[in-house]
């Protein structure tokens, strides 16, 4: 059955408010059937709506000889019309071997970077494209195949925001036969793109291979993917909303980075817990390579987990998970340890160190009951002269002027000075733990080094051990 292309696209246009009267819209002409047809369809509406329309076609220089024919023939269409019309013409083989990006990315960013600047340049409100209800299929179809979550089932809006201008796809609900059957019926010419036939392109096996196959299965295939588009925008509109407005009620915003209770996260439905992480990282601004399933699944269950107390998720270089009890921050610079001090009484046998992921076992004791070679301390054991020591003792963080005076060695030495001799990490040098008397003197940093205070000798009686256990 034969549809008349100009009265539904002027349907879609006026229901979908996709241009408004008075409007430049830029199309973009290829110039084969696609999107030859569009500018004669949006050339018919133009003068209800009163629209100025600018020709943009892009020379990728992919194809030589017939690159240069298409651009020609565009302009020649566009001079018929009387339109103004604008021809980029881009090296886009020398910007793939300097970027790395593949053929269709990189063409598609240079094509879209030309676009905006004439729609600049005219002032314009739209950018129109020729992409119908056929490309919708396969771009859904591609989306399966490569592994997609539902708001990649959405497809290609018909049109969204991007910098200053709309993009629009009048055709989005038309599907290829009907356009290639209004050129016939109007006499209208266009080119072939010799490219659309080569199998190295994804989007092409798509079209020439997997969707004649499957449509043995089920011969309306692409209006089947299309409805699905439909429900799934539909209800990824919902569950955005929804969203959003859990974002508004259970997450505090700070510079570069977003705070949220484990137990409003946790009291979420899975959905709303998948997307909520996926909306904070691009409120952060980070890009949409961070969003993979396992990444989403990886904070997830961070933030889910019941034993954890402090611990710190490096996603990537730009994306760090903070939890502190009950406490979630999401922030894009590496986190600055806290100071921390542990009081040690003489009722204490154990002292959790989350800062390091440690404990620190503490044995009071007379010296009888030891036997001389367990006296012997090591990176992780110290053993001091219970009677020598100011209590109470504390455990505590690096200071700064922190000095130390080392057994076996004369004077002091700045516990900083010592950390850069022994190559020590940033890191581990804001977190290990310092045993300081109540007189201030050091007397040990745990895992590294002990002073010459309150050694065990001949007259000791009561010894303190202390050993550091990793968790």
């Amino acid at each position: 059955m034969e549809i008349d292309l100009v009265a539904k696209v002027r349907q879609r246009v006026t229901e979908e408010k996709l241009a408004d009267s008075g409007d430049v819209v830029v199309v973009a002409v290829s110039g084969g059937p696609d999107s030859v047809a569009l500018l004669h369809v949006l050339f018919a509406l133009s003068p209800g709506f009163n629209w100025k329309l600018v020709v943009a076609h892009v020379n990728h220089q992919f194809r030589g000889a017939e690159s240069d024919g298409e651009a020609e023939f565009v302009m020649e269409l566009a001079k018929k019309l009387s339109l103004p019309c604008e021809i980029g013409v881009i090296d886009v083989p020398a910007y793939i071997e300097e970027t790395a990006l593949n053929g269709q990315a990189a063409a598609r960013e240079k094509r879209y970077e030309f676009l905006h600047q004439v729609a600049e340049d005219y002032d314009a409100q739209r950018i129109a494209f020729a992409h119908h209800a056929d490309d919708q299929a396969e771009t859904v179809m591609m989306r399966i195949l490569r592994g997609t979550g539902p708001s990649g089932l959405v497809g290609m809006p018909e049109r969204r925001r991007e910098k200053k201008v709309e993009l629009i796809r009048p055709f989005l609900r038309i599907y290829k036969s009907d356009i290639v059957n209004y050129c016939a019926q109007h006499h209208i010419t266009y080119c072939k793109d010799s490219s659309n036939e080569l199998r190295k392109y994804f989007r092409n096996q798509i079209r020439l291979d997997v969707m004649p196959m499957l449509k043995q299965y089920n011969e309306h295939l692409p209006e089947s993917l299309n409805r699905l588009t439909d429900m799934m925008r539909a209800e990824d509109d919902y569950l955005a909303g929804e969203t959003e407005q859990v974002l508004r009620r259970i997450v505090t915003f700070q510079e570069a980075a977003c705070r949220l209770q484990r137990s409003d996260f946790s009291g979420l439905h899975v959905a709303l817990q998948r997307r909520l992480i996926k909306l904070i990282l691009n409120c952060l601004c980070l890009g949409m390579d961070r969003l993979e399933f396992n990444r989403i699944e990886s904070i997830r269950e961070l933030i889910l987990q019941d034993q954890v107390s402090n611990q710190v998720l490096q996603v990537d270089d730009a994306l760090y998970i903070v939890r502190e009890y009950e406490a979630i921050q999401f922030q894009t610079s590496a986190p600055s340890p806290k100071p921390y001090a542990y009081a040690i009484g003489s009722d204490t046998d154990v002292l959790n160190l989350p800062e390091i992921e440690a404990k620190l076992l503490c044995s009071w004791m007379p010296v009888s009951s030891l036997e001389t070679a367990a006296l012997l301390s090591s990176a992780t054991d110290v053993f001091l002269d219970l009677d020598q020591l100011q209590l109470p003792l504390v455990l505590r963080s690096r200071r700064t002027g922190d000095r130390l005076e080392p057994y076996g060695l004369n004077g002091s030495k700045k516990v900083k000075d010592m950390f850069i001799d022994a190559k020590m990490p940033l890191s581990r040098r804001e977190v290990i733990p310092l045993l300081v008397d109540a007189s201030g003197q050091i007397l040990w940093i745990a895992g590294f080094r002990r002073s010459k205070h309150a050694l065990v000798g001949p007259d000791t009686e009561r010894v303190l051990h202390l050993k550091l256990v990793l968790k």
